[in-house]
Protein backbone atom coordinates (compact mmCIF):
# COMPACT_ATOMS: atom_id res chain seq x y z
CA UNK A 1 0.00 0.00 0.00
CA UNK A 2 1.39 3.41 -0.67
CA UNK A 3 2.52 5.53 2.09
CA UNK A 4 1.57 9.15 2.51
CA UNK A 5 4.54 11.32 3.59
CA UNK A 6 3.20 14.63 5.33
CA UNK A 7 5.59 17.37 4.30
CA UNK A 8 4.98 20.57 6.12
CA UNK A 9 6.52 23.91 7.90
CA UNK A 10 5.67 27.51 8.48
CA UNK A 11 5.20 30.54 5.60
CA UNK A 12 7.99 30.54 3.89
CA UNK A 13 9.86 27.65 5.29
CA UNK A 14 10.82 26.61 1.72
CA UNK A 15 8.03 23.46 1.56
CA UNK A 16 7.40 24.23 -2.20
CA UNK A 17 11.53 23.74 -2.81
CA UNK A 18 11.84 20.46 -1.10
CA UNK A 19 8.41 19.19 -2.86
CA UNK A 20 10.75 19.81 -5.84
CA UNK A 21 13.41 17.81 -4.99
CA UNK A 22 11.24 15.31 -3.94
CA UNK A 23 9.72 15.82 -7.31
CA UNK A 24 12.64 15.87 -9.73
CA UNK A 25 13.75 12.55 -7.72
CA UNK A 26 10.84 10.82 -8.99
CA UNK A 27 8.30 10.73 -6.15
CA UNK A 28 4.28 11.87 -6.99
CA UNK A 29 4.18 15.39 -4.81
CA UNK A 30 0.56 16.49 -4.47
CA UNK A 31 0.40 19.96 -2.99
CA UNK A 32 -2.63 21.29 -1.25
CA UNK A 33 -2.52 25.03 -1.58
CA UNK A 34 -2.51 24.65 -5.19
CA UNK A 35 -5.17 21.92 -5.43
CA UNK A 36 -7.32 23.89 -2.76
CA UNK A 37 -7.18 27.17 -5.25
CA UNK A 38 -8.05 24.98 -8.04
CA UNK A 39 -11.06 23.68 -6.14
CA UNK A 40 -11.88 27.13 -4.96
CA UNK A 41 -12.98 27.65 -8.57
CA UNK A 42 -15.83 25.24 -8.51
CA UNK A 43 -19.27 26.41 -8.83
CA UNK A 44 -20.12 24.66 -5.32
CA UNK A 45 -17.40 25.97 -3.44
CA UNK A 46 -17.80 29.48 -4.71
CA UNK A 47 -21.55 29.68 -3.90
CA UNK A 48 -20.77 28.54 -0.23
CA UNK A 49 -17.88 31.06 0.15
CA UNK A 50 -20.37 33.56 -1.04
CA UNK A 51 -22.91 32.34 1.13
CA UNK A 52 -20.77 32.39 4.01
CA UNK A 53 -18.50 35.73 3.50
CA UNK A 54 -20.86 38.02 1.35
CA UNK A 55 -20.68 39.58 -1.69
CA UNK A 56 -17.97 41.99 -1.01
CA UNK A 57 -15.21 39.84 -1.40
CA UNK A 58 -16.03 39.20 -5.10
CA UNK A 59 -15.38 41.45 -7.93
CA UNK A 60 -17.36 40.81 -11.07
CA UNK A 61 -18.47 37.51 -10.05
CA UNK A 62 -14.77 36.78 -9.78
CA UNK A 63 -13.36 35.87 -6.16
CA UNK A 64 -10.59 38.42 -4.71
CA UNK A 65 -8.18 36.32 -2.65
CA UNK A 66 -6.72 39.13 -1.20
CA UNK A 67 -10.07 40.31 0.44
CA UNK A 68 -10.70 37.13 1.49
CA UNK A 69 -7.45 36.51 2.75
CA UNK A 70 -7.06 39.86 4.95
CA UNK A 71 -10.27 38.56 6.69
CA UNK A 72 -9.37 34.88 7.65
CA UNK A 73 -6.64 35.98 8.61
CA UNK A 74 -7.09 38.44 10.92
CA UNK A 75 -10.29 36.22 12.56
CA UNK A 76 -9.56 33.19 13.57
CA UNK A 77 -13.47 31.84 13.97
CA UNK A 78 -13.26 33.05 10.03
CA UNK A 79 -10.43 31.31 9.01
CA UNK A 80 -12.13 27.89 10.64
CA UNK A 81 -15.31 28.44 8.86
CA UNK A 82 -13.52 28.90 5.42
CA UNK A 83 -11.34 25.80 6.26
CA UNK A 84 -14.74 24.21 7.06
CA UNK A 85 -15.65 24.44 3.59
CA UNK A 86 -12.13 23.93 1.57
CA UNK A 87 -10.98 20.95 3.71
CA UNK A 88 -13.32 17.80 3.15
CA UNK A 89 -12.84 19.16 -0.71
CA UNK A 90 -9.03 18.91 -0.34
CA UNK A 91 -9.14 15.57 1.37
CA UNK A 92 -11.78 13.70 -1.27
CA UNK A 93 -9.78 15.36 -4.28
CA UNK A 94 -6.31 13.81 -2.54
CA UNK A 95 -7.94 10.46 -1.64
CA UNK A 96 -9.16 10.51 -5.35
CA UNK A 97 -5.34 11.25 -6.70
CA UNK A 98 -3.47 8.71 -4.66
CA UNK A 99 -5.56 6.31 -5.68
CA UNK A 100 -4.30 6.84 -9.17
CA UNK A 101 -0.64 6.19 -7.40
CA UNK A 102 -0.78 3.28 -5.99
CA UNK A 103 1.74 1.54 -8.11
CA UNK A 104 4.70 3.89 -5.93
CA UNK A 105 6.26 3.11 -2.19
CA UNK A 106 4.89 6.70 -1.08
CA UNK A 107 3.70 9.62 -2.36
CA UNK A 108 4.54 13.35 -0.54
CA UNK A 109 1.41 15.21 0.35
CA UNK A 110 2.40 19.37 1.18
CA UNK A 111 0.73 20.87 3.31
CA UNK A 112 1.35 24.62 5.57
CA UNK A 113 -1.37 23.56 7.71
CA UNK A 114 -1.01 19.44 7.82
CA UNK A 115 -1.16 19.62 11.89
CA UNK A 116 -3.62 22.53 12.13
CA UNK A 117 -6.33 20.59 9.52
CA UNK A 118 -5.58 17.34 11.43
CA UNK A 119 -4.67 15.62 7.70
CA UNK A 120 -1.24 14.41 9.50
CA UNK A 121 -3.80 11.63 11.20
CA UNK A 122 -3.58 10.50 7.52
CA UNK A 123 0.35 10.31 7.12
CA UNK A 124 3.01 7.13 7.77
CA UNK A 125 5.64 9.82 8.16
CA UNK A 126 5.96 13.50 8.52
CA UNK A 127 8.64 16.09 7.26
CA UNK A 128 9.16 19.34 8.81
CA UNK A 129 10.81 22.01 6.89
CA UNK A 130 12.10 25.24 9.28
CA UNK A 131 14.03 28.12 8.52
CA UNK A 132 14.95 31.38 10.66
CA UNK A 133 11.94 33.29 10.94
CA UNK A 134 12.96 36.76 9.34
CA UNK A 135 14.37 34.36 6.67
CA UNK A 136 10.62 33.35 6.38
CA UNK A 137 9.17 36.50 6.61
CA UNK A 138 11.59 38.16 3.89
CA UNK A 139 11.09 35.20 1.72
CA UNK A 140 6.84 35.80 1.45
CA UNK A 141 7.53 39.21 1.56
CA UNK A 142 9.59 39.22 -1.65
CA UNK A 143 7.42 35.82 -3.24
CA UNK A 144 4.00 37.60 -2.31
CA UNK A 145 4.81 41.51 -3.22
CA UNK A 146 3.39 41.65 1.04
CA UNK A 147 3.78 43.51 3.66
CA UNK A 148 5.78 42.50 7.25
CA UNK A 149 2.16 42.28 8.98
CA UNK A 150 0.35 40.22 6.72
CA UNK A 151 3.32 37.73 6.70
CA UNK A 152 3.08 37.97 10.59
CA UNK A 153 -0.54 37.31 10.62
CA UNK A 154 -0.22 34.33 8.68
CA UNK A 155 2.45 33.01 10.58
CA UNK A 156 0.76 33.40 13.87
CA UNK A 157 -2.28 31.40 13.16
CA UNK A 158 0.24 28.11 12.12
CA UNK A 159 1.37 26.16 14.71
CA UNK A 160 5.33 27.23 15.58
CA UNK A 161 8.47 25.15 14.55
CA UNK A 162 8.57 23.71 18.40
CA UNK A 163 4.80 22.47 17.96
CA UNK A 164 5.58 20.64 14.55
CA UNK A 165 8.68 19.40 15.32
CA UNK A 166 7.61 17.64 18.37
CA UNK A 167 5.43 15.58 15.84
CA UNK A 168 7.11 14.88 13.10
CA UNK A 169 9.89 12.05 11.96
CA UNK A 170 11.77 14.79 9.78
CA UNK A 171 13.24 17.93 10.28
CA UNK A 172 14.93 19.71 6.97
CA UNK A 173 16.48 23.35 7.93
CA UNK A 174 16.17 25.10 4.65
CA UNK A 175 18.76 27.59 4.79
CA UNK A 176 21.45 26.38 1.83
CA UNK A 177 20.19 24.35 -1.41
CA UNK A 178 23.07 22.25 -1.32
CA UNK A 179 22.97 20.95 2.62
CA UNK A 180 19.23 20.69 2.03
CA UNK A 181 19.43 18.44 -1.02
CA UNK A 182 21.46 16.41 0.84
CA UNK A 183 18.74 16.33 3.87
CA UNK A 184 16.59 15.46 1.61
CA UNK A 185 18.66 12.38 -0.48
CA UNK A 186 18.98 11.26 3.22
CA UNK A 187 15.34 11.22 4.00
CA UNK A 188 14.76 9.29 0.24
CA UNK A 189 17.05 6.89 1.12
CA UNK A 190 15.50 6.23 4.46
CA UNK A 191 11.84 6.30 3.10
CA UNK A 192 12.61 3.87 0.52
CA UNK A 193 14.15 1.15 2.35
CA UNK A 194 11.10 1.37 5.40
Amino acid sequence: MTKIIGLTGGIGSGKTTIANYFRDAGVPVYIADDEAKKITQSPEILDEIKKKFGDAIFDNSILNREKLSQIVFSDPEKLKLLNSIIHPAVRKNFQEWVLKHDNVPFVIYEAAILFESGSYKNCDSIITVTAPIETRIQRVIQRDNTSRELVLNRINVQWSDEQRLENSDFVIENLEPKTTKLEVDKILKILTIQ
